[in-house]
């Protein structure tokens, strides 16, 4: 496992494991199944009503509770200050946790306009020690600049889609010059076209890795923290298995030609669904 060190000098695994989409009845085997296979880090989130699931898996592994990082997130309808304490509070216990090592802003939801209330109650359960370091999710730049003038906590990380077909460049470049993580949430673009793109099987074939493989590596290279989602045993295993090659810089100039600025999710701009 590679690791980075986030802003505030906590240590994330660079590669974790998503469970977006995961049913709470399925997400403790699946989540066990990748702490088996060396995951370190797993991602959830309060609207993916799976949390429970999670909680047990963390309970049944055995592996010690800080060598675990836990990521969580606050859903759009409990923004505002007040709400947001309690919608943490909430997520603790289905968790069964009494920390999270990261709590992020789910969406800016601009039209609501509390983002930067809310990301001041993540201020306060930060000093209080009960999230390790906290950030936001598909945050653009104004939003980024808002959090920055009007907080005292600049966030650790910016969850956002990344994949070749959507390289985040700009946003990526602001992240970087304030110390802000990228963080790349449908890293596959959800199993989608790009896996069958011929420049990507290509490569899978150069590296003798399938698609998947190469394209988590690129993220890996490209300094992004990156959360691969899967059910399947045999492609959580996968997902795991690319730390025993590397592309080459040229290959990954050739990445950098895929980019289509295109979206399988929605603009954060435009994204205030409660």
């Amino acid at each position: 496992m590679d690791y980075i060190t986030l802003n505030n000098g906590l240590k994330m695994p660079q590669l974790g494991f998503g469970v977006w989409q995961v049913p709470d009845a399925e997400v403790t085997s699946a989540v066990k199944k990748a702490i088996e296979v060396g995951y370190r880090s797993i991602d959830t989130a309060k609207v993916y009503e799976n949390e429970a699931g999670v909680g047990k898996a963390i309970a049944e592994s055995h592996v010690p509770r800080e060598d675990l990082f836990i990521t969580t997130k606050v859903w759009n309808s409990d923004q505002g200050y007040e709400k947001t304490l309690q919608a943490f509070d909430a997520s603790l216990e289905r968790l069964g946790l009494d920390y999270v090592d990261l709590y992020l802003i789910h969406w800016p939801t601009p039209e609501f306009d509390q983002y930067v209330d809310t990301y001041k109650a993540l201020e306060k359960i930060y000093q209080d020690g009960r999230a390790k370091a906290i950030g936001v999710c598909n945050f653009n730049v104004e939003h980024l600049e808002r959090l920055i003038n009007e907080c005292n906590v600049v966030p650790a990380v910016n969850q956002v889609e990344c994949h070749p077909y959507l390289q985040q460049k700009e946003l990526k470049e602001f992240c970087n010059k304030h110390n802000i993580y990228l963080e790349a949430w449908s890293p596959l673009m959800q199993g989608g076209e790009v896996l069958q793109n011929e420049i990507v099987q290509n490569f899978a074939e150069k590296y003798k890795k399938t698609p998947a493989q190469v394209i988590i590596r690129w993220h890996l290279q490209s300094r992004h923290i990156v959360i691969p989602k899967s059910v399947t045993p045999s492609r959580i295993e996968e997902n795991f298995h690319v730390f025993d090659f590397e592309l080459s810089n040229d290959d990954m100039k050739i990445f950098e030609t895929l980019n289509r600025n295109e979206r399988k999710g929605p603009e954060p701009s435009e994204m205030n669904v409660r």
